[in-house]
C-alpha cells in the first residue's frame, strides 16, 4: 500500500477562493457608488414633490442617447432631475410624441433639474446624452417627481 501525502491547497482551490472574494467585494463597492448617486438625486426631490415609480438609468458612451418615455398628467407639477458622477455631465431633452422639442437642459447651461406644469395629459419622450465637453462616458440617472396642485 502506498501512502498518499496531504497536498497543500492546490491552485484551483486558491483561484476559486480569489474569484469568490472578488464576487462579493467588487459589486458591493459599485453598488454603494450607485446608491450614493441615487441618494443625491433623490435629495433634489424633497417635499412637496413625490418620487415617481421608476428611475431612468443608462450608461452612455460617446454619442449614445438614452431614450425614456413618461406620461405626464394635467394639473400636476413635475420635476425632472438628472444626476451623474460629475456636475453638468448629462444633458436631457423632453419631446412630445411628434418629436417637437419641449425643453432642453442644454439651452439652460445644462441645469440638473426642471420644474414644469402640463396643460393637458400627454406622453413624452425624454432623452439623455453626455455633455461632450465634460465626459466621453458616464452614468445618466433621471428621476421624475410630481406634486398635486391644489
Amino acid at each position: 500500500m502506498t501512502e498518499k501525502k496531504a497536498k497543500p491547497m492546490n491552485r484551483k482551490f486558491t483561484l476559486f477562493l480569489i474569484l469568490l472574494s472578488v464576487t462579493f467585494i467588487v459589486p458591493n463597492g459599485i453598488n454603494s457608488q450607485e446608491d450614493q448617486l441615487i441618494k443625491g438625486c433623490i435629495d433634489s426631490l424633497r417635499a412637496p414633490f413625490i418620487l415617481g415609480d421608476r428611475s431612468m438609468k443608462a450608461f452612455l458612451t460617446g454619442d449614445e442617447v438614452a431614450e425614456f418615455r413618461a406620461t405626464f398628467f394635467k394639473g400636476n407639477t413635475y420635476r425632472i432631475v438628472s444626476c451623474s458622477y460629475e456636475p453638468y455631465q448629462i444633458q436631457f431633452s423632453i419631446y412630445d410624441t411628434n418629436r417637437n422639442l419641449l425643453f432642453s437642459s442644454a439651452d439652460f447651461n445644462n441645469v440638473s433639474l426642471w420644474d414644469f406644469k402640463i396643460e393637458g395629459s400627454m406622453e413624452c419622450i425624454i432623452e439623455a446624452r453626455l455633455n461632450k465637453e465634460i465626459a466621453t462616458s458616464g452614468m445618466a440617472l433621471l428621476l421624475v417627481g410630481f406634486r398635486y396642485n391644489e
